[in-house]
C-alpha cells in the first residue's frame, strides 16, 4: 500500500521503517524532520494517489485536532484518516463523525510497542467501520507481530482500548517499582539485578516489563544516574475518569497514578499536615524542616 505518516517520533519514524521493510510506499511529513518527503500536509496529500491513506502520530490534543481539521479540508471522499497518537477516545469519536459528515473515512488506532517495536512490532487495537478497517489492515497486520492486532470495536473503540491498556501499565509498574524498594531497603545486601534476572524465567511474575527493569539495573544497578520523578501521559487520568464515570473500582491504577504525582514533589504539604496534627493530639516529636 501506499500511505502518508504525518509525525517521525520515536514511535513514527520506526513505524515507517517498518511498513517500508514490509514493502509499503510510505510519504512522510514532520515539521522540522529533514527525513520527511513532503514539506507540508498539502505537498503530502499530493503526493498520495486516490483513495489516499494518511496516518497521523502525533501528540494527543492540539497538534492532532490542527492536523485532523486541515486534513478534513485537503482529502476527498473514499479517503481514510488514521490516529495512531494517544488521543482520548471521545474525541476519536467526535472526529468520526466530523469526517463521516465530509465523506472521509476515519480510524482510530491504539499503538503500543515504544522504542522496541520496529524489531519486535507493535500491538495494535483499531477503532472504527469494518469496511474502513477492513481497506487498511495490511498495514496492521504488517505493524505487528504474530496475533498481536485486533479491529476492538466502533470508532472510538480502539483508542479506548489503549487507553485501558495505559491504565494498566501504570499499575503493573508502580508494583514493580514498590517490590524492589521493598528489597532494596531490607536488611539484606540483595542483589537486585540478578532478581530481575531470575524472575524472567518461570515466575509468575515475568513479564516484558521485567524484562525492561532487567535491562535498566544492569546498566545502573543502584538506578543513581536517574532521579526519582515520574511523569504520566495522561492516560492513566482518562483510565481513572472512565472508570468513576462507570462506577468500576479501579484502586490499583489510581494508586499508582498518586504515586507519580507524589514522585514529583520536593516537599509534601500534605506531609506537613499530617505531622503538625500528630504533634497536636498526641505530642508526637516533629522533625525541623532543616533537619530533613
Amino acid at each position: 500500500m501506499k500511505l502518508g505518516m504525518v509525525g517521525l517520533g520515536r514511535m513514527g519514524g520506526s513505524m515507517v521503517e517498518r511498513l517500508r521493510r514490509a514493502g509499503h510506499v510510505v510519504e512522510t511529513y514532520a515539521r522540522t524532520d529533514p527525513a520527511r518527503t513532503a514539506t507540508s500536509l498539502i505537498d503530502l496529500v499530493e503526493k498520495l494517489e486516490q483513495p489516499r491513506v494518511v496516518w497521523l502520530m502525533i501528540p494527543a490534543g492540539e497538534a492532532t485536532e490542527h492536523a485532523f481539521t486541515e486534513l478534513l479540508e485537503l482529502l476527498e471522499e473514499g479517503d481514510i484518516i488514521i490516529d495512531g497518537g494517544n488521543s482520548h477516545f471521545t474525541d476519536s469519536k467526535r472526529r468520526a463523525e466530523l469526517a463521516e459528515k465530509a465523506g472521509i473515512n476515519f480510524v482510530d488506532a491504539g499503538v503500543s510497542g515504544g522504542v522496541w517495536g520496529l524489531e519486535n512490532g507493535y500491538c495494535v487495537m483499531v477503532g472504527g467501520k469494518p469496511e474502513t478497517v477492513s481497506r487498511v489492515e495490511p498495514l496492521f497486520f504488517d505493524l505487528a507481530p504474530k496475533d498481536g492486532y485486533a479491529h476492538v470495536g466502533a470508532s472510538g473503540a480502539g483508542h479506548f482500548t489503549k487507553m485501558v491498556h495505559n491504565g494498566i501499565e501504570y499499575g503493573m509498574m508502580q508494583s514493580f517499582a514498590e517490590g524492589f524498594e521493598i528489597m532494596q531497603a531490607s536488611e539484606f545486601e540483595i542483589d537486585l539485578h540478578s532478581v530481575a534476572s531470575i524472575w524472567r524465567y518461570g515466575s509468575v511474575v515475568r513479564s516484558w516489563l521485567l524484562e525492561l527493569l532487567e535491562i535498566a539495573l544492569k546498566e545502573d544497578p543502584g538506578l543513581a544516574s536517574i532521579a526519582g520523578y515520574v511523569d504520566d501521559s495522561g492516560e492513566g487520568r482518562w483510565s481513572l475518569l472512565a472508570a468513576i464515570d462507570e462506577s468500576v473500582p479501579a484502586p490499583i491504577i489510581a494508586n499508582s497514578l498518586f504515586a507519580r504525582f507524589a514522585s514529583r514533589q520536593d516537599e509534601s504539604f500534605a506531609a506537613k499536615v499530617n505531622a503538625a496534627l500528630r504533634n497536636q493530639f498526641g505530642g508526637h516529636a516533629v522533625k525541623p524542616a532543616d533537619e530533613k
